[in-house]
């Protein structure tokens, strides 16, 4: 779907729609730009009665100078932060690469099942979504890792998806984080944090 750049009507669209390479003109950082600081209103909407993710319910939020400096300092912390990780979301996004924050988030909810039942419904529904060749949001994994998981979707346990997890890891960690940690996106919100970041609007 193609995202709407001049009006976005909820929450839920600043997350699931992305615009398509051929959305993009030569000036195509001028419109990055202006796609990133769309989304960041959303972000930090103050009287909005849905935060964003549903970070903080019924009130409003924004980070604080010390939670965006932590996000600099490992990959870890920024994913460990609700806040911070939207907004990795949202970077990814801009590079048409959110299926590797996707994959991650998906092996995390997987790790917490317990039952058989769940376990098999959501280790296919992993592979159908990223692993399997031509898949919708196919990341990208050597044939010997998907091979293992294409052999444990009969019989998945918690640690069915961890190779390939960590691949991800290491890919969004090596490549796409520092990239974030550089970006004209995370010098936005580390000015939002500081309180000077008032001319952004959503």
């Amino acid at each position: 779907m193609r995202e709407n750049l001049t009006s976005v009507s909820s929450l839920n669209m600043a997350f699931t729609d992305s615009m398509k390479p051929t959305d993009l003109s030569a000036d195509k950082k001028g419109i990055k730009r202006k796609n990133w600081r769309r989304r960041i209103g959303f972000l930090l909407k103050t009287n909005s009665s849905q935060p964003i993710l549903r970070l903080v319910k019924n009130r409003s939020y924004r980070p604080s100078v010390d939670d965006v400096n932590q996000w600099a300092q490992s990959l870890d912390k920024l994913l460990g932060h609700k806040y911070g990780k939207a907004a990795f979301h949202i970077f990814l996004k801009s590079e048409f690469c959110e299926e590797n924050i996707e994959f991650w988030t998906a092996c995390e909810d997987f790790k917490k099942l317990t039952s058989r039942k769940d376990l098999v419904s959501k280790a296919n529904s992993i592979h159908e979504e990223f692993i399997r060749s031509e898949a919708a949001k196919e990341i990208n994994l050597d044939f010997h890792t998907k091979n293992a998981i294409v052999q444990s979707l009969h019989a998945p346990t918690p640690t069915s998806f961890l190779a390939a997890q960590k691949k991800v890891y290491s890919l969004m960690e090596n490549n796409s984080y520092p990239r974030f940690i550089n970006s004209d996106l995370y010098k936005e919100l580390c000015a939002a944090a500081k309180g000077e970041g008032k001319h952004i609007k959503s």
